[in-house]
Parts: C-alpha cells; structure tokens; sequence
C-alpha cells in the first residue's frame, strides 16, 4: 500500500519503520524529540517510541557526533540531525578523525552504522550557516557515504539502507524541496542501493547529471528545450560518494555531451571530479566541452541574493542549448 507523501514525510516514515522494526535504532539531535526537528522531520517519533529513543541533544554538534560514534561502537544505530548542514563544521573534527576512519583503524573490528542527517542547500531565505551545499568537501573523506535524494520515495528508500548500512552515511535533504511535490511512497519498508545512480529520462543529445533540487530545475529546463527537438539524457546521481561512474560513462559513450548540475559553489565542485571521470573514460566519444551549470565562488548570498546564485531553469536551458548546438 502507497501514500501520497512530501520528502518530508517520506523522512520521517523511514525513520517511523526503523525505529519500529529495529530496537537498536536511536534518533536524536536539535530540537529533534519534543519539537519535531525544525522541519518537522521527527515530528511524533518521540511520543510513539519513547524519551529513551528519540530525544532532544544539547546544541553541540561536536558533542552529538561524537555520542553517536560511542553509541555505534557499542552496538547502536544511531540517527542523529544537525539542523542546517552549514552547523556541521563543528562536528567535522569529528567526522574526518573518528567517524570515517573507524573501521580502518582497528582494521575492520569496529565499524559505526550510523547516519548524520543535515537539511542542505538553498532557496528558503535563510540566514547565513542555514543555505550551505558543501557536499563535495565530505564525498573526499574516504570511509564516509554521501547521500542526496531528490524525490520521496529515493529519500525513504536510500534512508532505510544508510540506516542499515554497517558503515556512516552522511544524508543530506535538499530542503528547498522538503514539500515541493508529493508521490507515492510504499508504507512498508524498501531499500535503494546506495552508490547507484538513477536515469530519469533517457535521451540521445546529451547527459545531464545533476542531484538533490537541482534535479527538479533540470526537469524543468528540459521540459523548455523540447520545443526546439533537443532530447537530452538525465542522470540523477543519488549517491556523490560512492559515485555511480559506469552509468555516467555510459551515458556519455552514448550521447557524446555532458553537463554537470549543481548548486555549489563551482571551483572544486563536484562537478570537476564528474568531468574528470569522463575524460578519463569517455573522451574519445565526446562532441563538446564538458560543461558545468553551478553556484558561484562566493559565500551563499542572504536572501534578496538567492535568485542569482542558484542555477535556474532558464540558465540549465541556455547552457543545454550552447552544448548541442557546439
């Protein structure tokens, strides 16, 4: 049986069914018991599961991660949400030293099932810290999974298998689109395998990956360029650490173009490493320059800026365009 679900809502059922059907599975963070977390993501957990299960934290990122490593150690699965990911950085200390090492460290006697939840991205006027999309700097850290859904049934699905996943998953919820759209979502509970990717929409013309809200954005410039014959091929990425890089070659073997979306700044991005894979393993096949649509290298902007710094539908179509017609 299915409901109509928002991304918000598919979060909190696949936190609902784990905290059901595994008793080892713990939810804590900002805000998260009483209140429901700032989205409202946990909203009800705590009066269905117990104080002991889901529970508010002291405002210390620093302090819940490193909780969260003693916790799995010892035989939990912990699920702990920093509220905006821009509040991650005094948890990364943490997370590069301890969390995705941990395995490594004692040689594969210890491992951390455990998942860090963050809303990411832009578009909801935030103030500064609250509109961060660095994604990139943690897909680096060896021993760490980078997760983005971009649609409901991805994020209950990849957020049951991070849950169930023996090593840390960083998961990030692109917020801009926390209600965006509904979709049917299975009551039951269902995994999607982490680190592979998704095809949209098959095409001829050209490849365009792109992950979290940006892929919503794509959909929509696509949807413009189809008036002028242009058929293009949607890759959403799903996982950015580990990468899906046999769909994205393929892809590309295929449609002899590729275009990189993504709302992050653009040096060091995501982006280039996608770029670089393809040149890699795909430049013989190629007709145009790979091409990125990004934010831009400057601190995300305080809210009358947002429009100009986030990659539009109109901007993903000209640069569509530009790459066909090369």
């Amino acid at each position: 049986m299915a409901n109509k679900l928002n991304l918000i809502g598919a979060v909190t059922q696949a936190l609902e069914n784990e905290l059901a059907e595994d008793k080892t599975v713990v939810v804590y963070g900002e805000d998260v018991g009483v209140e429901g977390g700032v989205f409202r993501a946990t909203a009800g957990l705590q009066e269905k599961f117990g104080e002991k299960r889901v529970f508010d934290s002291p405002l210390a990122e620093s302090g819940i991660v490193g909780t969260a490593i003693g916790m799995a150690i010892n035989g939990l699965k912990p699920v702990v949400e920093l509220q905006f990911m821009g509040f991650s950085y005094p948890a990364f200390n943490q997370i590069v030293t301890h969390v995705a090492r941990m395995r490594n460290r004692s040689r594969g006697r210890y491992h951390l099932p455990m998942v860090i939840r963050a809303p990411y991205g832009g578009g909801i006027r935030a103030l500064e810290h609250h509109s961060e999309s660095t994604e990139a700097m943690y897909a680096q850290i060896p021993g760490l999974k980078v997760v983005i859904p971009s649609t409901p049934y991805d994020a209950k699905g990849l957020l049951i298998a991070a849950i169930r996943d023996p090593d840390p998953v960083l998961f990030l919820e692109p917020k801009r689109i926390y209600r965006a759209f509904r979709q049917d979502v299975p009551e039951e509970s269902y995994e999607l395998p982490i680190g592979k990717a998704k095809i949209v929409k098959e095409g001829e013309d050209v490849t365009i990956v792109a992950w979290g809200a940006m892929v919503r954005d794509t959909q929509a410039a696509i949807d413009m360029v189809k008036e002028k014959g242009i058929d293009p091929e949607l890759i959403d990425l799903r996982t950015i650490s580990p990468i899906d890089r046999e769909t994205i070659v393929e892809s590309v073997k295929k449609t002899g173009r590729i275009i990189i979306v993504h709302e992050a700044p653009k040096t060091l991005g995501l982006g280039a490493e996608i770029m670089a894979i393809v040149n890699e393993k795909a430049f013989l096949y190629l007709e145009a320059p790979p091409t990125r649509v990004t934010g831009f290298d400057t601190t995300f902007p305080l809210p009358k800026g947002e429009n100009h710094y986030i990659p539009t539908p109109e901007r993903i179509a000209q640069t569509i365009e530009k790459v066909v017609k090369y």
